[in-house]
């Protein structure tokens, strides 16, 4: 399996994608961006875009839908119905997915926002905005802020410290490094 990451210009934002070595059906999460470097990745992958996953429907992490939904037929899967104008699969945390032989667990971190979900795919946890390198998700509540870092220790105290972590803005991280270094964890 292979993961790129796509960088979003207009909402600074993460999309991956992710498919089999040798091609075939592939997965975008949180497409805030069509671009052509989008494009090509999953042209000379010999993917075919059949899933996309939503962390979360803040329009930097979605607007990328409209244009993939132009030309590929793919399946939206998200905590809401309605994703933009189109429908969305409902999934719940504590679920797993199997999507075109790509096992997927679907997580719920409490606080981002009340659609916040995060996915694992083998060693890879894609975030979104609730956990990033250094900090959490962006809250001004300090109450939902507390409630965010009690959740994210929690269930981060239990993973891999290999595990490497997605987030749906800025660098990748890992689990330990979150662990060891994350001021909003400790």
């Amino acid at each position: 399996m292979r993961c790129f990451i796509n960088f979003s210009l207009t909402g600074f934002s993460n999309s991956y994608l992710i498919g089999p070595d040798d091609g075939g059906d592939a997965i975008v999460i949180d497409p805030g961006e069509m671009n052509i470097k989008l494009l090509k990745l999953i042209e000379d992958n010999n993917f075919y875009l059949r899933h996309i996953l939503v962390t979360h429907r803040h329009r930097p992490h979605i607007s990328g839908i409209l244009t993939l939904l132009k030309i590929y037929d793919a399946e939206i899967y998200s905590a809401s119905d309605q994703i933009l104008t189109f429908p969305s699969n409902v999934i719940v945390p504590n679920s797993f997915l199997n999507l075109s032989g790509i096992e997927v667990e679907v997580l719920e971190f409490s606080g981002h926002s009340d659609d916040s979900l995060v996915y694992r795919i083998g060693k890879m946890l894609f975030t979104g905005d609730t956990l990033r390198a250094g900090n959490l998700g962006d809250e001004e509540n300090k109450e939902t802020m507390e409630i965010i870092s009690k959740s994210v220790s929690k269930k981060i105290e239990e993973m891999d410290n290999n595990i490497l972590v997605f987030p749906g803005h800025g660098p990748p991280s890992t689990i330990k490094a979150e662990k060891d270094f994350n001021p909003e964890l400790n």
